[in-house]
């Protein structure tokens, strides 16, 4: 009784918080609307229908609020919103079973609050027979490969199913198999209706959600192949901001000026950041990942003694779309790590700690195809010079790094940080700041094994001055200079984690000459210019 209680004062809570939101959204969409002058330039079009089903999240909010500060500049903007244009969408798979219908009445009810007084093109569902009997019989690597037209549906959709599954490895079972053709026709209807959108509005640029959840990437395709420019955003580096580009948001392909350095008040902003989150007090997308910090133990200390050195691993979430972008050197992580455990196997002296990543055990976002399980498969607990640590402890492995000889990643940012600490780090994956020297990147897999064991025979592992120096660029200028703050127009919405609700401001406060970041995100674009503060 108490229980069924307290879920109805917080369903009510819930209500009543959102319901406050949708008034001041639909106030705001008003006065917008009766601000505007719209010009006779050619239109952008927008979507993000990957971002949430209800409520608002960071992503949608940090659409609207662009899509809004366009309107106020005479911008003609057109939103493509989904109107139960999916037989199984993203986010409608994860909430029960994959196969489930998606909850369309609220999803469409949230987009008609969300694009009150906007120009919008819905899109339905519209099936082709055509393809539905072409991928009828097929198995999950010839679905993977699917092409119709020369729209490559199959690359399209194999991220996104791998994120809703929570796996890499895709289960040749005949759920599975329902999924993924539901979702390859669910694109194609995407992508027919978009083209249709294309030739009738004729849209100067495109602006979706990641890039990288099919629907998005599909309109994404059909931009491009069309010749028309397409932004991609995603959650930037620091809370309620965002990261805008003209490439793939989730890769995050940050570009360094040469010339740039950081001057002493820079370094200093930067260094009181790094002591926050060497302490683990930070969040990511408004997930804060470590809910308490422990040292290392005792009885770990003492154990490490008997070795002659440590090397820490850490490894990434499979599924999560960065590994679409990470796998040049290796096939997959567990690839990589397969690679790995033969030369731990050779090297009893040195004592090896695999971490898996937090997020692996995320409530509602666990993984399905793990690194525990991988080191329970390949009996990793047999090894005497192997320690290997769960996603859910909570330990420093920031005081882990700093006993070590080098550093081992996939593509974790975790090897910018180790850098700063003054360890070498050997990365195998693509990782946002490769594209410099920041750590150790073989460019083969014949390197990559030599280098690992040339580090574990060295006496010492070298860390050049200039990792340290691009290292410290790269994080300021994620941290500072790409993630575009929205505070002035978001905060939490206190009922789920990454979702938001509106500010008390002013419809002014969306004008380019009033709001630094939305000046920056309207000429980058509407001139194609840098998505950068401090230009």
């Amino acid at each position: 009784m108490i229980q069924k209680l307290k879920q109805i004062k917080a369903g009510v809570r819930q209500r009543w918080i959102h319901n406050a939101n949708d008034h001041r959204l639909a106030k705001l969409a008003n006065e917008i609307k009766n601000q505007s002058t719209l010009s006779n330039q050619q239109p952008v079009v927008f979507m993000g229908v990957s971002t949430r089903l209800q409520g608002m999240s960071l992503n949608a909010g940090f659409a609207l609020i662009t899509k809004w500060s366009l309107q106020l500049q005479g911008v003609p903007v057109i939103q493509f919103v989904c109107n139960a244009g999916m037989d199984q969408c993203m986010l409608g798979s994860i909430l029960n079973q994959p196969l489930d219908n998606p909850p369309c009445a609220i999803c469409i009810r949230q987009s008609k609050r969300m694009y009150k007084h906007s120009d919008v093109a819905w899109f339905r569902n519209q099936s082709s027979s055509e393809i539905e009997k072409q991928i009828s019989d097929l198995s999950i690597q010839q679905l993977s490969d699917f092409k119709f037209d020369e729209i490559p549906f199959g690359e399209l959709v194999l991220p996104g199913i791998r994120w809703v599954l929570r796996c890499y490895h895709l289960p040749e079972n005949e759920e599975t198999k329902t999924l993924f053709r539901n979702y390859i026709l669910a694109a194609a209807s995407i992508a027919s209706q978009f083209s249709k959108v294309v030739v009738k509005e004729k849209p100067q640029k495109v602006v979706v959600f990641n890039g990288m959840s099919f629907p998005e990437a599909t309109v994404r395709w059909i931009a491009q192949k069309n010749h028309i420019p397409v932004v991609t955003h995603e959650v930037g580096l620091q809370p309620f901001s965002a990261y805008f580009t003209y490439d793939q948001a989730t890769a995050y392909p940050i570009k360094i000026a040469k010339n740039f350095s950081l001057d002493e008040n820079q370094n200093k902003i930067l260094d009181q950041y790094l002591e926050q989150r060497f302490q683990g007090n930070f969040t990511m997308a408004g997930v804060r990942f470590w809910p308490t910090m422990r040292t290392l133990s005792d009885s770990f200390i003492k154990l490490s003694t008997k070795f002659k050195q440590i090397v820490p691993i850490f490894t990434n979430v499979i599924f999560d779309t960065s590994q679409s972008h990470a796998n040049v050197i290796f096939e997959h992580m567990f690839d990589w790590l397969d690679q790995v455990l033969t030369i731990i196997q050779k090297n009893p002296d040195t004592l090896f700690v695999i971490r898996a990543h937090p997020d692996e055990a995320r409530p509602g976002k666990a993984s399905r195809e793990s690194v525990a399980e991988w080191a329970k498969l390949n009996r990793v607990d047999a090894l005497e010079n192997v320690v290997f640590v769960d996603a859910t402890e909570y330990f420093s492995s920031y005081e882990l790094i700093q006993r070590s000889k080098f550093v081992m990643i996939y593509n974790s940012t975790i090897g910018l940080e180790a850098t700063l600490l003054g360890v070498p780090v050997l990365c195998a994956g693509k990782s946002r700041f490769t594209q410099i020297e920041t750590v150790y990147f073989p460019k083969t897999r014949i390197e990559f094994i030599r280098t690992f064991e040339e580090f574990l025979e060295a006496p010492e592992v070298k860390l050049p001055e200039k990792f340290i120096e691009n290292t410290r660029k790269f994080m300021y200028t994620q941290l500072y200079r790409v993630s575009l703050p929205f505070d002035q127009f978001l905060e939490e919405d206190r009922v789920w984690r990454g979702y938001v609700q509106l500010k008390d401001f002013n419809w002014k406060d969306l004008l380019p000459k009033n709001s630094e970041p939305l000046r920056i995100i309207s000429e980058g674009i509407l001139k194609e210019t840098a998505f950068e503060l401090e230009r």
